[in-house]
């Protein structure tokens, strides 16, 4: 008897990874069939649902006892474009060397769909009936936004998640080292985009006759203004987590260092001597103390001898959890001047507050596979499917474990040239994976 697919995870990452879901366009319709396929053949109900047939969007639901709410596993299929980047390996090849799977998506986030994939399979095949129902959710078009995937699912078909409290999804879980303590980051909230642009304006004329203080020498002092300065210091409630708990297991100049950020009136001098010293963490840490924005498109000026009477500027704003798009723009007006009108481009409103509910039994799995491991709560400064789910009232974690070597840079991998994933680290987080579903519900606080 052939060796079922959810015992052979590096199989099916291998399988998914040679699908070109390149974002844009996408194009996520053939791999997302194969999955449903495997889904329907493994005995579970599977819904199909696309605002575009291109990019469709897969829901199949494991029963449960009715003893706990429903448990979404969330991912995305569609990835980053290759372009312009220098690979060792063809990035669709998906090519087994040396016990690592190398191509695009190996961990963002073919493997968590593969962890997620085989996890629910083997509970059905084994026939398990689970505390409540798993909601396994595997969408298009998390890279540019969610429009097709997890904003169209959320909005206009909020029916498939009734019942849930919780999900699981990407933004946390890969291993990191500091020092040689092995770190697994549970990420419990994420920041809210609020993309803005704004309109400078001053006098134009010929560019033969010189002028001072015009539209583009406004824009100058903003860019410098913004270079120069951070917006207001907030210590969140998932700071005041994350920070004690890192400074209780890191180096000591480290745990000091996370201590003092947690006094506001220390944070940016603490931040600025991080850096100073080259602690990888400083500008991460950062992102997560204050609302954030960096100037991405200039656009302004038809002809070199015509001084442009306006400059278009658009920002990519972060917005920290519990904060809203009118706080940062009335922080950015106290920065920059009231005189700068400000429109959102896109506004994606996160979560309120933080429910902890399941932080104790991942930590608990986690730590029990892994008992040289530490697991702690953290924030991220970009965005996730997750955040769509939130606006239903669903907490989510963003937590798929793997137990990457020292040395493995996951920041620095993911997006980028010769993304790859050990053998190892991903059958480590299948069996994560299926643990927590087995565990799912015996907690009281579920």
């Amino acid at each position: 008897m052939a060796t079922p697919i959810y015992a052979r995870p590096i199989d099916l990452l291998r399988t998914l990874i040679r699908y070109d879901t390149t974002n844009p366009p996408g194009n996520e319709a053939e791999c997302i069939g194969y999955l449903d396929g495997l889904l329907q053949e493994g005995g579970l109900a599977t819904t199909v649902l696309a605002m575009d047939p291109n990019r469709p969007n897969l829901v199949a639901r494991l029963p449960g006892r009715g003893d706990a709410p429903g448990l979404i596993l969330q991912g995305h299929v569609d990835v980053v474009t290759t372009a312009n980047q220098d690979w060792q390996h063809d990035p669709f090849g998906a090519e087994l060397i040396d016990g690592t799977v190398w191509g695009r998506g190996s961990l963002d986030m073919k493997s968590g769909v593969t962890m997620m994939t085989c996890a629910v399979l083997c509970a059905a095949a084994e026939g398990r009936t689970p505390a409540g129902d798993i909601i396994l959710t595997i969408m298009s078009d998390e890279e540019a936004g969610s429009d097709y995937g997890a904003r169209f699912l959320t909005e206009q078909h909020p029916e498939q998640f009734e019942g849930a409290k919780y999900a699981i999804g990407e933004g946390g879980g890969s291993a990191q080292y500091m020092g040689d303590q092995r770190f697994y980051p549970l990420m419990v909230a994420e920041k809210q985009v609020c993309w803005l642009q704004t309109r400078i304006a001053g006098p134009g004329g010929h560019g033969s006759t010189p002028l001072r203080d015009g539209a583009m020498a406004r824009l100058g002092k903003v860019l410098t203004t913004l270079n120069s300065n951070r917006l207001p210091v907030h210590i969140t409630p998932p700071m005041e987590q994350m920070l004690p708990a890192m400074a209780e297991h890191a180096p000591e100049h480290l745990a000091a260092a996370a201590l003092a950020l947690l006094d506001s009136d220390r944070t940016d001098a603490t931040l600025d001597r991080m850096m100073a010293d080259g602690l990888p963490q400083a500008r991460s840490l950062d992102a997560l103390l204050h609302n954030t924005v960096n100037a991405t498109v200039v656009g302004g000026g038809i002809k070199t001898n015509v001084i442009p009477s306006e400059i278009l500027l658009e920002l990519d704003g972060r917005v920290l959890p519990g904060f809203t798009s009118d706080n940062l723009i009335s922080e950015l007006h106290n920065l920059l001047g009231d005189d700068l009108p400000f429109e959102i481009i896109r506004h994606d409103p996160g979560q309120g507050g933080v429910d902890m509910g399941l932080f104790s039994m991942l930590k608990g799995v986690v730590e029990e596979l892994d008992p040289d491991g530490v697991v702690i709560p953290s924030m991220v400064g970009g965005f996730t499917d997750g955040r769509m789910f939130s606006r239903l009232g669903i907490q989510n974690y963003g937590f798929l474990p793997m137990k990457l070597p020292p040395g493995t840079n996951f920041s620095a991998t993911v997006h980028a040239a010769d993304e790859r994933v050990p053998v190892e680290a991903l059958e480590f987080g299948v069996q994560a994976m299926s643990t927590i579903l087995e565990r799912y519900g015996q907690d009281a606080a579920t």
